[in-house]
């Protein structure tokens, strides 16, 4: 007899760099309906790993629009500036493991895709992989690593890591913990079984499975959503300084999020957020949504 599914574990993780925007709700709203869809459990996690770019309160501010908008977790809220201990353990996992090595290159040394060029990775198998608790972390990707998924959107995807995407960082010389180590012990820790987020982070997803495979963790289904872009072809994020979203106008936000995912049109009756919500739910499809890497939001005749 096989074994019973695995329950749907989605997750939603801002980081608190600025306030809740268009683009961060089509991510809630996708990750979200797509969970409930499933019957399955949707997750927030508030991923404040990086102070420097951190905005005071942006994440008290991005927790409440998201409850405006009817956007609920259903268990609390994890914050990874409090899981600082679970990323040292993955570390000396992947250390024990003869995985990891200890980088001091320059930004001006640094080759395509930030890869090391400096020696670094030879110069501690020397030293039998004792690396020091100066510079940057690397984990080392064999040459002929190749990595392969089906994304449920995008479709096949093909990545020859070991070439493409060598030896990235798991821990930044500054000595916070980088966003692919973070996200894969966090995601793994939370039980979570479908990701579902924007094509930004689609050449993301090869280096968290592998580590996924370094750790022994289980790998998720992924689902990248085409992206909302500007007028000037830059994607909206709070460093393209993409306008906030007004809370009052919570209502007519899902509206313009559920027509950039091609889902049907709540009936105008509908103007409370659970109602349009729970109407949403029961008509969601991954299959309308169009499998394109972005999209800009004057083609679908949105606001900015």
């Amino acid at each position: 007899m096989p074994p019973p599914p695995v329950p749907y574990r989605g997750r939603f993780a801002p980081s608190p760099t600025g306030p809740l925007h268009l683009g961060s709700l089509i991510a809630a709203v996708a990750s979200y309906l797509d969970a409930r869809h499933h019957g399955g459990v949707w997750l927030l996690r508030m991923e404040d790993l990086d102070p420097p770019r951190e905005q005071a309160d942006a994440a008290a501010s991005i927790l409440s629009s998201l409850r405006h908008h009817g956007l609920h977790g259903d268990e609390p809220t994890l914050y990874q500036s409090e899981r600082h201990a679970a990323y040292r353990a993955a570390l000396m996992a992947l250390q024990r493991a003869g995985m990891l090595f200890s980088c001091d290159c320059t930004r001006a040394m640094l080759g395509p895709n930030g890869a090391c060029t400096g020696g670094c990775r030879e110069r501690d198998r020397n030293k039998r992989n004792a690396a020091p608790d100066t510079g940057a972390l690397r984990v080392a990707v064999p040459a002929d690593c190749v990595i392969e998924f089906a994304d449920a959107l995008q479709g096949q995807q093909h990545t020859t890591l070991g070439l493409d995407l060598p030896d990235f960082v798991v821990r930044r010389k500054d000595g916070l913990f980088a966003y692919q180590l973070a996200v894969v012990v966090d995601d793994h820790a939370q039980g979570v079984t479908h990701v579902v987020r924007g094509a930004d982070l689609l050449d993301s997803t090869p280096r968290q499975m592998f580590l996924q495979r370094a750790l022994g963790y289980a790998t998720p289904a992924y689902c990248h959503l085409p992206l909302i872009t500007a007028s000037d072809g830059q994607k909206y994020s709070k460093q393209n300084n993409a306008p906030p979203l007004h809370n009052a106008d919570a209502p007519d936000n899902l509206r313009q999020a559920l027509a950039f995912l091609g889902q049907p049109a709540p009936p105008g009756t509908l103007r409370e957020v659970d109602a349009i919500l729970q109407f949403a739910s029961a008509r969601w499809s991954v299959e309308r949504i169009p499998a394109l890497p972005a999209i800009p939001a004057t083609a679908l005749g949105l606001t900015e």
